[in-house]
């Protein structure tokens, strides 16, 4: 049996064992992406509108877009308290799942998740922000949409990678110094007179879905999740999970 086949039979039992589960995690996107999505909706509009807020669209697209590919699940959820992903982890090893299998299931998830939350995250900014649907109509904004895509499966492959080789205490601390140095890496290029929000969507706007930049993104993101993956197998095989 295949790799990938292994892995879907798993992410289908997790669909299938515990449809309240499901319903939890469904409703917990909603909320939270539905939140974010206003929220960013909002702040995007002003920019385009009134060219305020620009270094605020930044910050909340660069800590936002990383959490497209989290699943809100109560592993998810309570990973810190509980250390979850260890849990989860010794127990696979105690059946035994192979690494690979592991790996390949949590890229299926990443999948989903960034499709389910994608849609709904990118779908409220652009019901929301008049000016954004002004400035981009569907194929340059699916373009916008696709290239912070990208960046978000970058930052996916090292959260991967940390998520399944620490503690829970160490992943909250690791998403923490992420999402602070993200945050001072947009305020520099704002100070240096740039802004990451209306560089994409003037790429969008300007190439389509041609756009190298969109290209580049998801190219590097998916490289990122591949690298990640297989340094992560290799580092499993030694991992102390008691």
């Amino acid at each position: 049996m295949t790799t990938i086949k292994q892995a879907w039979i798993m992410v289908r039992s997790d669909f299938r064992g515990d449809r309240l589960r499901l319903l939890w995690a469904f409703l917990g996107a909603v909320v939270l992406m539905g939140y974010m999505g206003m929220m960013t909706g909002m702040v995007t509009d002003d920019v385009l509108g009134e060219g305020e807020g620009k270094v605020l669209a930044d910050f909340m697209l660069v800590t936002v877009i990383p959490m497209l590919g989290f699943t809100f699940s109560r592993r998810t959820m309570k990973y810190v308290m509980e250390d979850s992903y260890t849990r989860m982890l010794a127990y696979m090893r105690s059946l035994p799942v192979p690494s690979a299998v592991i790996l390949c299931k949590r890229k299926l998830h990443t999948v989903f998740s960034f499709s389910l939350n994608g849609v709904l995250f990118f779908g409220l900014i652009y019901t929301l922000s008049t000016n954004i649907r002004h400035e981009l109509p569907v194929p340059a904004y699916l373009t916008f949409a696709l290239t912070w895509v990208g960046y978000g499966l970058i930052v996916t492959g090292l959260f991967i990678f940390i998520e399944l080789l620490t503690s829970g205490k160490a992943y909250c601390g690791w998403l923490f110094l992420f999402m602070l140095l993200s945050i001072i890496a947009a305020l520099l290029i704002s100070l240096a007179g740039g802004n990451l929000f209306l560089y994409t969507v003037n790429c969008s706007r300007e190439w389509g879905l041609l756009s190298p930049l969109m290209w580049g993104t998801l190219l590097l993101g998916t490289a990122s999740v591949q690298l990640f993956s297989a340094w992560t197998i290799q580092r499993l095989k030694s991992r102390d999970l008691v």
